[in-house]
């Protein structure tokens, strides 16, 4: 029930306003009801995008932009959700996206059903917190069960990378290309893994994606270096090098104003003509210094000045300006240069090397390609694709696969997928739920029955029976076969492992603890006060007037 949260009076029945006036209060059951439902909705809209045979969502921005997509974290992204609940819902899948790169459908998917399960539990009139408590041990039983089954892998067998980043990109658009791009995401990964202390250790922001619509999928290729979309900035430079030396500059090449208003008086046009010629000196001094310790390219975070530009294509000088900060820390990683702030102190030793550098027109841009760097300990994938649609969706699906294969290469653990982990995990947990004692045990077995839920959005999702699908599961998983999921391009119940589909343990580990996590958050809640809208205004002063006053909005009312 919705109520004026005025609760106390005086003797004289004079009310005692205890929150701000319009406030709102919606408190027990409603109130559970009311953020179950919305968590409940939002699990709704990404069911049908599960797995391979799920379908995409075209999201429209308030500017007309139309997104198509079936990534769960990119769908809830670009979705305008208001009520609070379903807010956090949305928080679980960007934590889970940034944390694995995978599994943001299965989150939101999982966590709905475990509300779901838990608002029969609370009709039943058992209470929320014996709820948390269940799933909370029935999360920890299922991450233990996890470790068991999962398989050992070698976190460089190139072989296994390549299954899992398949599967990844399964469910996605260009699933048609998906073994070439899986080779190249492979290759990315391994050539920038460093081995720490014993651990390989896998640094996400070493790959550099770019896009390019035109052309097609299959002309996405790894660069073995980076590439810029910037062009060279003189046209009588050279457009290619080949053997370069690279200076990585982090200061102007440019006449730097003083810091106070300096007046010269120039009386004879002898003292103009000295005082440029001294500008152009200067410029060409620091040109000099670059050419001499043997640099034929320059790669500048800042800006060059015309006449160093003439000056540098005059020495046969390949020079690119205005570099974002991140684009340098790259080029650094992958030439073995070092990123200079100061010209003077410049040396031979500070150089990057490349096989080659060189501007390349790619439709109607003109970028510089930096290739061919010995051991680059940063690369880039370049991926191009018929429309914008299509190589904003590329992009997702390589970044996935580029987060799954990071997550084997670091904690290099496998399972099967296709829901039969999950099925697995079903099983072990109804059984271990028997062992409880009270009402913890209704929320365990509900939590097992939840997890069958991953299954079965495949199933449905593929047309097939979901009932048929789960009894046939069941029944398998009891006779001890562990990797039997759903086929989804077949129709059928059968051995994921046997036909490598496989997920790393970390993507698995990673959804049962965050939509645990979410699902008893919300559980926990049975009061909300919500604060009274703000009230619009035509004037500015009166709406921040209108601000303070109403001191928050309540999308839910």
């Amino acid at each position: 029930m919705s109520v004026q949260a005025i609760p106390a009076v005086t003797e004289s029945g004079q009310p005692i306003l205890i929150l701000k006036e319009g406030t709102t209060q919606t408190r027990g059951r409603e109130a559970q009801r009311n953020n179950i439902t919305a968590a409940k909705v939002v699990a709704e809209i990404l069911r049908t995008s599960l797995g391979p045979r799920g379908m995409d969502k075209m999201l429209i921005s308030s500017f007309g932009d139309a997104t198509i997509t079936n990534d769960g974290a990119t769908i809830l992204k670009e979705m305008d959700v208001q009520h609070p609940a379903a807010k956090m819902m949305v928080e679980v899948a960007k934590a889970t996206d940034q944390e694995v790169g995978d599994g943001t459908t299965s989150v939101v998917i999982l966590a709905g059903a475990l509300l779901e399960r838990a608002e029969t539990l609370i009709t039943k009139n058992v209470h929320p917190t014996v709820i948390v408590d269940g799933y909370n041990k029935a999360a920890e039983k299922a991450l233990e069960a996890c470790q068991k089954i999962a398989i050992k892998v070698n976190p460089t067998d190139r072989e296994t990378l390549r299954k899992v980043a398949m599967t990844a990109m399964a469910s996605k658009l260009v699933s048609e290309s998906r073994e070439f791009l899986a080779d190249l995401a492979v290759e990315a990964v391994l050539q920038v893994a460093r081995k720490v202390d014993g651990e390989w250790k896998v640094e996400i922001d070493d790959i550099k994606i770019e896009k390019k619509p035109g052309a097609s999928l299959t002309d996405t290729k790894l660069i073995r270096g980076i590439a810029l979309d910037k062009e060279v900035v003189h046209p009588g430079m050279p457009k290619l090098i080949k053997k370069a030396k690279i200076a990585l500059l982090d200061c102007p090449l440019e006449i730097e104003k003083t810091e106070i208003d300096a007046k010269i008086t120039i009386q004879t046009p002898e003292q103009m003509k000295a005082f440029l010629d001294e500008e152009n000196r200067m410029l060409k001094e620091m040109v000099d210094k670059i050419v001499s310790v043997g640099a034929n390219v320059v790669i500048c975070q800042k800006g060059i000045d015309d006449m160093a530009q003439h000056f540098l294509a005059k020495a046969g000088v390949l020079a690119v300006r205005r570099v974002k900060q991140s684009d340098m820390e790259k080029l650094a990683k992958a030439t073995g240069g070092k990123v200079v702030t100061n010209l003077d102190m410049l040396s031979k030793s500070d150089l990057g090397e490349a096989e080659l550098v060189e501007e390349r027109k790619l439709g109607e841009d003109k970028w510089t390609f930096i290739e061919g760097c010995k051991n680059p300990r940063s690369v880039t994938i370049l991926i191009r694709g018929g429309t914008e649609r299509v190589v904003d969706e590329a992009e997702r699906s390589v970044k996935d696969a580029v987060h799954v294969i990071r997550d084997v290469v670091q904690k290099p653990m496998i399972v099967a997928g296709g829901g039969a982990t999950e099925a697995e995990l079903s099983l072990q947990l109804r059984t271990w739920a028997q062992s409880l004692s009270g009402r913890e045990q209704l929320a365990a077995s509900e939590f097992a029955d939840a997890l069958e839920i991953i299954p079965l959005t495949l199933a449905e999702n593929a047309g097939l029976d979901p009932i048929d699908v789960q009894t046939e599961l069941r029944s398998r998983h009891e006779k001890g076969e562990k990797w039997v999921g759903v086929d989804v391009f077949e129709g059928k119940v059968k051995d994921m492992s046997k036909i490598d589909v496989f997920e790393p343990l970390s993507v698995k580990e990673q959804i049962i603890k965050s939509a645990t996590e979410a699902a008893c958050m919300i559980l926990r809640i049975d009061d909300i006060i919500a604060a009274s809208r703000v009230k619009e205004s035509t004037t500015p002063s009166s709406k921040k007037g209108g601000e303070e006053e109403g001191g928050g909005t309540s999308e839910f009312d």
